[in-house]
């Protein structure tokens, strides 16, 4: 284990006191923790962005041309919305980014 000298503002400083004591952990196990989930959803959007990058459009339409064209099971059928017509399926929500900096972009690598 090493020693990392960290410098904050009180108020984060005693904001960071309050959680700890709530959760029941010392202030060393409250920023390690939270250091380390910060560190897994970098890391995770990290491996997510390379694995879309070795996607392939056409490859997916294969896969879904394979699908078989049946009624869903129950539960998972489209839920119809007053004045719209069954056979048309409901928009589906974008996923918004999380934040307004733009993203690092990696070299793409050959093949």
């Amino acid at each position: 284990m090493s020693a990392l000298s960290l410098r904050l503002p009180e108020s984060l400083h005693r904001k960071v006191r309050e959680l700890a004591e709530r959760e029941d952990v010392s202030i060393n196990q409250f920023i390690a923790t939270a250091v380390a989930e910060k560190m897994s959803a970098l890391l995770t959007l990290e491996y997510l962005e390379q694995r879309a990058q070795r996607g392939s459009r056409a490859h997916f339409r294969s896969v879904l041309r394979r699908v078989p064209d049946a009624p869903p099971l129950p539960g998972d059928e489209w839920s119809v919305p007053d004045g719209a017509a069954s056979h048309e399926r409901p928009q589906v929500p974008r996923a918004r980014p999380a934040s307004k900096k733009p993203r690092r972009r990696r070299a793409r690598p050959r093949r």
